[in-house]
């Protein structure tokens, strides 16, 4: 199952915050490349969600303009 873009966002928020107390520079670095790849993750879900939601939406407006199409050829 993918993640949200909440479950990613969080682990790049955690990694940040590990970034900052490191006291290491190989560990900041470490923490710092991990929020990275968390960020783009989290991109990636959020236009996944939006992308899903739109296509919903269209799918919502193709129906009823069938539906609408439907009812106007029983009148006719």
């Amino acid at each position: 199952m993918a993640q949200s873009f909440a479950f990613y966002n969080q682990r790049a928020e955690e990694a940040a915050a590990d970034a900052e107390k490191a006291t290491l520079d190989n560990v900041r670095e470490r923490a710092l490349r991990s929020e990275k790849t968390w960020r783009g993750l989290a991109d990636q879900a959020k236009k996944v969600e939006d992308d899903r939601a739109r296509a919903e939406v269209e799918r919502r407006e193709r129906r009823e303009a069938e539906r609408l199409a439907e009812e106007e050829a029983a009148e006719a």
